[in-house]
């Protein structure tokens, strides 16, 4: 049982789980205590988001790989081999995982939302799910697509440097830490047109969470358009940029198993 499929699809479940509470909880307590006794800002959402990803990835790293993203998913079955007919149940643990954290959220910190937002609006909805430049006009749909095809593309390519093998990743075991770094540097550095969700599970289930406890244009940006699935195909498209990308510029170039030195005596031992 400890290295059966529902293990996998359970730690899956769990690390993104981890993700959301962390990550919709920030916001959550930054945008329910504006503007009288602010708990937080922009950092302190970018910050937690990043940890929230680290600590996620240390809770399902051992067992499933700790994606917690449909798009890493999806760019590791089409450049590293990762099973196709595992795809799908990866995206449903994922999706469930971050639906199941944004409802205790949502729960936890309904008193707070209903003091801040007595109509559940856009205002608050950006605690569970994105929006095209936050909520505030001036962000285009194109413009948000492009922001989350580029985001998720960093997002990929880097992990895809960090954990291979023979490109000098992270030691000690400190891979989840420096993937952690590298959300909250999107987050500081990519968040402004569309809020960084570079992960559909990310944003559908906590949408549909929202969704299903009084948001009831969850489903639509601040503008009336259905948004619902930018953050969904965007991210998807991004990462297999960002995949062919690394296989392009970087893994191409890298030493594989055949270049590595061979012990001393294998070719002894292999005659005899």
């Amino acid at each position: 049982m400890r290295n059966s499929y529902l293990g996998e699809l359970s730690a899956e479940f769990a690390g993104t789980m981890i993700l959301i509470l962390f990550g919709t909880g920030v916001v959550a307590q930054v945008i329910t205590s504006l503007p009288d006794s602010p708990l937080g800002n922009h950092d302190s959402i970018a910050w937690a988001w990043g940890i929230g990803v680290t600590l996620g990835v240390y809770t399902a790293g051992r067992i499933s790989g700790a994606h917690l993203n449909p798009a890493v998913t999806i760019a590791l079955a089409a450049y590293q081999g990762f099973p196709w007919k595992k795809v799908a149940p990866y995206i449903l643990a994922q999706t469930l995982g971050a639906f199941v954290a944004a409802l205790i959220v949502r729960v936890t910190y309904a008193d707070l939302i209903n003091r801040t937002d007595p109509g559940h609006t856009y205002k608050t909805q950006i605690v569970f799910s994105t929006l095209p430049g936050n909520g505030e006009p001036g962000v285009s749909l194109p413009t948000a697509f492009l922001d989350q095809v580029v985001g998720t593309a960093i997002l990929v390519f880097v992990i895809f440097a960090l954990v291979n093998a023979w490109n000098n990743p992270p030691q000690a075991n400190l891979a989840p830490v420096v993937i952690g770094l590298l959300v909250v540097a999107i987050g500081m550095a990519w968040g402004a047109n569309a809020g960084y969700a570079i992960n559909p599970a990310r944003d559908f289930g906590p949408r549909l969470a929202s969704f299903i406890t009084g948001y009831s244009t969850a489903f639509l940006d601040q503008n009336g358009n259905q948004y619902w699935w930018l953050p969904i195909v965007a991210p998807i498209v991004g990462g297999l940029v960002g995949g062919a990308f690394f296989k392009v510029l970087i893994e191409r170039y890298l030493p594989t198993a055949e270049d590595a030195p061979q012990p001393v005596g294998r070719e002894v031992t292999r005659e005899a």
